[in-house]
């Protein structure tokens, strides 16, 4: 039996509990002793012979990031061009065809993760050649900064004539673009100088960045170092000044940035080679055309069922009056918290009486409910989960209008479908299993798997007949439609199609949101830290476990619990490395993706 095996085994032992027990309390609180395994049935294998190269990658590899922070400067990228080049090279000289199964998938991954970091510093390099030029005086910073940390000691005189210098450019910089015919306060108007929005953004952001890294460095020294306060005191603080003023020109005269407002949406298109060598790193052999047209079917199909619920609601084909219906919905204020309690118990129920999976007991206990803060609810207006399960729902300080489309977008019937895709059996138990089983793979985890296969247990329940009112339906196919719509809208914008207008409107006719929350959902996707695949991997990655399903257990060869059991102790990583671990399918060297998943996927339907 291999490794892999024997560890899956010890999984189903140590996790093991009469379900009567779990089915009669939703809160295992007050029992601990339910809450530990059967230890001696947990030695088993920790992974593959490749753990400890990948977990020695890993922990270099941060402290690396820690030690050379500076996203975009020469010196990061010098040194970890190097490191990557090189463990490249050491991991060339592996005997690969004497490794196990799963160290040849490890083998694969890590080498996946190096060539994927390759490329984000190319691109990294491509995006700062815009950017790199509104800021002539970034490499002064970050050489002061890389001094420091390299334990040099400083030149206050020479560190005097540096800041000057930044001073002195970031003000040139400044009133270049602080002149505007129609006077002060309006956006600079198009001219051949004019740098586009997306570079002035970018380049505030990067310049916040830089700002905090100087104001750090002055830190360290002033009123420690008495001759460095006396000759670098006046000089820092022009330079301090200089670049918050220029950094307001940009955001204000250039972006459009309003203060008191929030922040335009802008976003940088990555252009479709970047996506391409995403999706190649993401193990999805698909080009973004191809994608598109599989969401573009996706969304016909939930269309289609969306009218088959309005008619049962009495709204004909109507299905947007069905959905204002819907909305209206919400539970008084105060009780939202017990509502995604209730539903969040519900789902477990459900998931119990399928017998789908092996949930922990203490997985079942941990969990918890917090509120998102009206701020967050801008950037993130739904449910955000994991062990913490964070509510957005309106607080007395925000506006009327704000208040009542947070109540619409949070209805009962939309939280219906998606509180256990962000507890059990999604985000929560996602996170519990990947902590405790390969969990090395931590380093090669993608929304791909983890945003996937939660979007993955929606279309399960709903197979199943979970949603059987069909407003619940409607709840869960709003989802479903808003998953489709994110690959068609993210890809189009960073294709350079739409405008982040475009996506907005695209979202409210398509799907029905309500217009603040259709702006909130493009603010995250372009303004956020989300990468430009992330929006993608929801329906991507479930389509790709779906895929899964409908091989192994439509095709009878596993049930339901044993498949996901194996997903979930087997680590977070590629679906397509999953498949190719499940099935001990043949794995080379220079393994590349190759799995056409949507060629096998079931009915979209299910059992609906």
């Amino acid at each position: 039996m291999s490794a892999s095996r024997r560890l899956f085994v010890a999984f189903a032992i140590a996790c093991s509990l009469d379900p009567a027990l779990i089915r009669a309390q939703n809160n295992l609180q007050g029992e601990p002793k339910i809450f530990v395994p059967d230890v001696t049935a947990l030695i088993a294998s920790r992974g593959s012979e490749m753990r400890n190269a990948v977990e020695r990658f890993t922990a270099d590899r941060l402290v690396l990031l820690r030690r050379y922070r500076q996203q975009y400067s020469k010196t990061q990228r010098s040194v970890l061009a190097g490191f990557y080049a090189a463990w490249l090279d050491k991991i060339k000289a592996i005997d690969f065809n004497a490794l196990s199964h799963d160290a040849k998938i490890d083998y694969v991954l890590l080498r996946n993760k190096i060539e994927q970091s390759q490329d984000d510093m190319t691109h990294d390099m491509h995006v700062y050649a815009d950017v790199g030029v509104l800021i002539p005086f970034a490499d002064s910073i970050w050489a002061l900064e890389d001094a420091r940390r390299s334990m040099k000691s400083v030149n206050p005189e020479s560190a005097a004539r540096t800041l000057t210098s930044i001073a002195t450019q970031a003000n040139l910089m400044r009133a270049k673009f602080d002149v505007a015919p129609s006077g002060r306060g309006n956006v600079l108007p198009d001219t051949t100088d004019r740098p586009t929005k997306i570079a002035a953004y970018r380049a505030a952001e990067v310049l916040s960045t830089l700002h905090t890294l100087l104001q750090s460095w002055d830190k360290f020294y002033d009123g420690f170092d008495p001759l460095f306060s006396w000759w670098t005191r006046a000089p820092y603080r022009s330079a301090d000044t200089a670049i918050a003023a220029y950094s307001r020109v940009l955001r204000e005269r250039i972006v459009g940035v309003k203060r008191g407002e929030d922040d335009p949406i802008v976003g940088l298109p990555i252009g479709r080679t970047a996506i391409l060598a995403g999706l190649k790193h993401e193990m999805i052999a698909y080009t973004p055309e191809e994608l598109i047209a599989i969401a573009e079917k996706e969304l016909v199909w939930g269309e289609g069922e969306m009218k088959k619920a309005a008619s049962e609601m009495g709204f004909g084909d109507n299905w947007k009056a069905a959905m204002e219906k819907v909305k209206q919905s919400a539970v008084p204020p105060g009780k939202q918290t017990e509502l995604v309690r209730d539903l969040e118990f519900d789902g477990l129920a459900f998931l119990l009486k399928h017998d789908l999976i092996t949930v922990p007991p203490l997985a079942q206990d941990v969990w918890r409910i917090e509120m998102l803060s009206p701020e967050q609810q801008k950037v993130s207006p739904f449910f955000l989960g994991g062990e913490i399960l964070q509510v957005a729902y309106p607080t007395d300080s925000m506006s009327e209008d704000d208040k009542l489309m947070s109540m619409r977008g949070n209805n009962p019937h939309f939280s219906h479908a998606t509180v256990f895709h962000e507890m059990i059996p999604g985000h929560h138990l996602q996170g519990f299993m990947n902590a405790r089983y390969f969990d090395y793979r931590r380093e090669f985890s993608t929304p791909f798997w983890t945003e996937g296969g939660a979007f993955y247990w929606e279309t399960i329940f709903w197979d199943l007949g979970y949603q059987s009112d069909p407003q619940d339906r409607i709840g869960a196919l709003f989802w479903r439609m808003h998953r489709a719509a994110r690959i068609i809208f993210s890809l189009n914008f960073h294709l350079g199609n739409w405008t982040p207008q475009q996506c907005i409107e695209f979202l409210i006719d398509k799907v029905g949101h309500e217009r603040a929350n259709a702006t909130a959902e493009v603010r995250r996707s372009f303004n956020g830290s989300y990468g430009p695949l992330y929006q993608v991997a929801y329906m991507m990655g479930g389509l790709e476990f779906r895929a899964l399903h409908h091989e192994v257990v439509d095709g009878g060869t596993m049930t339901n619990k044993q498949l996901h059991d194996y997903i979930y102790t087997h680590g977070n990583m590629p679906v397509e490395m999953v498949r190719a671990s499940l099935l001990n399918l043949p794995v080379t060297r220079d393994y590349a993706t190759q799995w056409k998943f949507a060629a096998t996927l079931p009915p979209s339907g299910g059992g609906k």
